[in-house]
């Protein structure tokens, strides 16, 4: 999927690198595809889903509604069920994946290995992919999740260099990767965390959030903003101090008085507008933007610069370069203000 253009040679639309974006609501599954998404990734409102924040995600008329917008203009729709059923409710699970293939979606996104084996065994031709929570990073993972459930795609976890995604591609030229290219870093395996239930009693591996919004508060203490999770004071805001998500992973703490600044991750984005040429010369397949959470705002700002970027490489791949307009209004969604490429140059 990925030739570069050659003299005289045309690149097809489905030769290029696919630009998967997310949607926490209708309104931004249309903007991802007015704006120049190939695929749009959601997810029901549900404890299936790693997203599951109040007021957010979708019925499953409005996903119907979505599929039938995103089909209309050549897109495609993958719904992801990408947590962990806790003994015995199980059901709920099984029901997502039963409602993916009546709503006629592209694909299912699946983490756990017993829904993945319901999966394959009751809708043999629903096109799977591995979820980023499933943490598979090399090939013998890979081909395991492939031969057991007919994956055909796998969501890698944010742990490899571009040479390691190089490696398994070059061994798995018929396995389909896909690559996070914008948003939020989460340093605990990709979002299986337990942090915040010992805070909230609630996870994102079972209640889908790792802060549910029932439990964040905001309060002003004089000139500075206090957030808290729960009984738990995450951060203390300055006037026109950037903010970063309400998470307990994401807290400046205090220890016998003394402040600790952010002693587990310090809020930044993974941008590796910079880094393209590497990431599509990996082999990857598709390049995927975090963020089902945020804004449609923040969804069609960075859908239009990638496909602007990923166009522009096609166009001419020696002749790339990053527009200061890009950075400028990317660096207005960024959480914290501070971007990074993550482990792929360097670990």
């Amino acid at each position: 999927m990925n030739s570069i253009k050659h003299e005289n040679e045309e690149i097809m639309e489905d030769e290029k690198i696919e630009l998967c974006c997310p949607a926490g609501n209708l309104p931004s599954l249309k903007a991802a595809i007015d704006s120049g998404a190939d695929v749009v990734y959601l997810g029901f409102r549900n404890a299936t889903n790693a997203r599951n924040f109040e007021g957010l995600n979708f019925s499953n008329k409005d996903i119907g509604n979505g599929i039938e917008y995103a089909h209309k203009k050549g897109k495609k729709v993958y719904i992801a069920i990408n947590t962990f059923p806790q003994f015995h409710d199980e059901k709920v699970w099984f029901e997502s994946v039963d409602n993916v293939v009546h709503l006629g979606a592209d694909a299912a996104i699946i983490a756990n290995m017993g829904i993945l084996q319901y999966a394959a065994e009751t809708y043999p031709d629903l096109r799977l992919h591995l979820s980023v929570q499933g943490s598979s990073s090399n090939v013998e993972s890979l081909n395991f999740y492939r031969e057991h459930f007919n994956v055909k795609r796998a969501v890698l976890p944010r742990v490899l260099t571009v040479e390691e995604i190089r490696e398994i591609k070059d061994e798995m030229s018929d396995f389909e990767l896909e690559v996070f290219g914008f948003g939020g870093l989460c340093i605990n395996i990709c979002g299986r965390c337990y942090l915040s239930s010992y805070i909230t009693g609630v996870s994102c591996n079972t209640g889908g959030v790792c802060s549910p919004s029932s439990f964040v508060s905001f309060e002003n203490e004089g000139n500075e903003l206090k957030v808290s999770l729960g009984s738990v004071v995450l951060n203390k805001y300055a006037p026109g101090e950037v903010t970063s998500y309400p998470t307990s992973c994401k807290g400046r703490y205090y220890f016998n008085g003394e402040e600790l600044g952010y002693p587990i991750e310090e809020p930044s984005s993974l941008n590796v507008l910079e880094i393209l040429p590497q990431m599509i010369g990996s082999g990857a397949d598709s390049l995927k933007v975090e963020g089902r959470q945020r804004t449609r705002s923040y969804v069609s700002t960075m859908t239009g610069i990638l496909r602007d970027a990923i166009d522009r490489y096609y166009d001419d791949p020696e002749g790339y370069y990053v527009d200061d307009k890009w950075m400028e209004q990317a660096a207005q969604t960024m959480e914290g203000m501070q971007t990074t490429y993550g482990s792929y140059i360097q670990k």
